[in-house]
């Protein structure tokens, strides 16, 4: 595992009232849980500016890592980053209709620059597909110019009426990638690759599983021709769209005008696709792991994946065990662990373990002089409630199999998670009498008149039609009209 520098040491300046107790049940209340273990992890706070939230440094430690990992796949398969404006002109927006309608309602206006109002309304940006569209027709005049493959890390602006920290927010950060192909199968196959990149580090490192598939047309990005997500299941049953892959096909060329020669000398509109995560994969990461005792963060993407806690009560004391704790920690950073020494005087043992649970420390090393004197520490793994002796010497090798292993079993427990609160569902009745229960399998007549009808009626929403399911005809659950397949309906966020 990668080393980085530390954060910090959490809690500094805090009160001891912060407490962990503080932190409401997930059986009692989900959605006050989630947000007391964001606050109370000191991850993200809310601003002045209603809907706005302020990224903590321990959240967006969380969040470089995710970067970090992030651009590293997106760079191995050839992409580069670049960035465009903020400010969209409104004359761009309104060249393709359907995208200008589908973000109508959350676009944020800029009408006046310092004492004048402008000639020309600015849309502060909702996404990038006009700007990059305007740009590419500038760029793009032959065959040899293809293909573009350009990542942006950048904020937008989505006007939020019900805005939740990290879920939806009006600004938050993410990634969009723009490309430009010469041929539809090139657009496909890199629609399908960068779904893929999703898949993978949502299950790699995030050890978040998540189901792969095509979105309805209903719930399709506006302006594009196919949808493809990754939806993952929280906690409390419900599903979180963590990432889209969008295949524009000419869409975008023929509004802008994005032409190319090519080899045989024609004209010829270029093939899009666009894809993004945001900081909403912190969100999906507190509520697939998390539990009662605070955050819970998989190894891979901790910011504190080891901390030593030094006991005792006296500088004699403490003193040798501050020596050896200091050399445990150069050995585990030079193992690529990012480790924390603890050597905070004004605060006892017992509200540091508390703290160190509340704000996901993988594995908590505790070091006090009689350890020195065995040659031993005890060690506790964040997601078990076991503790264990290990001997000095055998800390660092035992350090990183530990957070091997909490990686796994947070997949593994998340993953049977979601195998057990899964169904088929064959009528209107069991529709909804499981509607609160997880991902339903239903057949669907593929109609948005019905889709409609079922998100009005039960609360439920298609999430995606997965890849890996074995289409087979049926009957609509509502209708009874024919269907192809089963889709996933969910409530979701």
């Amino acid at each position: 595992m990668n080393q980085q520098a530390n954060p910090g040491k959490p809690g500094k300046g805090n009160k001891p009232d912060a407490f962990v107790t503080e932190i409401t049940p997930r059986s009692e209340d989900f959605s006050k849980w989630y947000l007391d273990v964001v606050k109370r992890a000191e991850l993200a706070d809310y601003s002045p500016v209603k809907g706005c939230m302020v990224i903590r440094p321990y959240g967006y430690a969380i969040w470089e890592h995710i970067q970090r990992l992030l651009d590293a796949r997106f760079k191995a398969t050839g992409h580069v980053n670049a960035y465009f404006p903020l400010f969209i002109p409104e004359s761009l927006l309104m060249k393709e209709k359907e995208h200008v309608d589908g973000f109508a309602p959350q676009v944020a206006w800029v009408t006046r620059g310092g004492d004048e109002d402008l000639e020309e309304k600015l849309i502060v940006r909702p996404t990038s597909e006009v700007m990059v569209g305007t740009m590419y027709s500038k760029w793009v005049k032959s065959w040899r110019d293809l293909p573009i493959l350009i990542n942006q890390w950048a904020n937008v602006i989505r006007w939020e009426m019900r805005p939740r920290l990290f879920l939806r927010t009006t600004e938050f950060l993410w990634q969009e990638g723009h490309t430009c192909h010469a041929t539809e199968a090139e657009a496909t196959e890199e629609t399908l690759k960068m779904l893929d990149c999703y898949e993978r580090f949502a299950e790699d490192y995030m050890a978040m599983p998540v189901i792969k598939g095509q979105k309805t047309e209903s719930e399709k990005f506006p302006g594009a021709v196919n949808t493809y997500s990754i939806e993952a299941m929280m906690q409390d049953k419900k599903a979180l769209q963590a990432g889209t892959s969008h295949m524009l096909g000419q869409n975008f060329a023929k509004m802008f005008d994005t032409m190319y020669q090519s080899k045989e000398g024609q004209k010829e509109y270029v093939w899009q696709t666009s894809w993004g995560v945001s900081t909403r994969l912190i969100g999906a990461l507190i509520m697939t792991h998390s539990d009662d005792q605070g955050l819970v963060v998989p190894p891979k993407l901790a910011p504190m994946q080891c901390v030593i806690v030094i006991i005792g009560k006296t500088p004699e004391e403490r003193g040798p065990v501050r020596a050896k704790a200091q050399a445990l920690a150069a050995d585990l950073k030079k193992a690529g662990i990012r480790v924390l020494v603890d050597d905070d005087e004004t605060k006892g043992p017992g509200f540091k373990y508390a703290e160190y649970e509340l704000r996901g420390a993988c594995v908590r090393v505790d070091l006090g002089p009689k350890d020195l004197e065995k040659n031993q520490a005890m060690l506790k793994r964040r997601d078990v409630t076991e503790k264990e002796t290990v001997g000095i010497d055998a800390i660092v090798g035992r350090v990183g199999e530990l957070l091997e292993l909490m990686q796994k079993d947070l997949f593994q427990k998340a993953k049977d998670f979601r195998a057990a609160h899964t169904f088929e569902v064959n009528s209107a009745e069991e529709l909804k009498a499981k509607a609160d229960d997880g991902f339903l399998l239903a057949h669907w007549d593929g109609t948005p008149e019905t889709e409609k009808r079922i998100k009005d009626e039960f609360g439920l929403t298609t999430r995606n039609r997965p890849f890996d399911l074995k289409q087979e005809p049926g009957k609509c659950v509502l209708t009874g009209n024919p269907s192809t397949g089963r889709i996933v309906f969910s409530r979701a966020y």
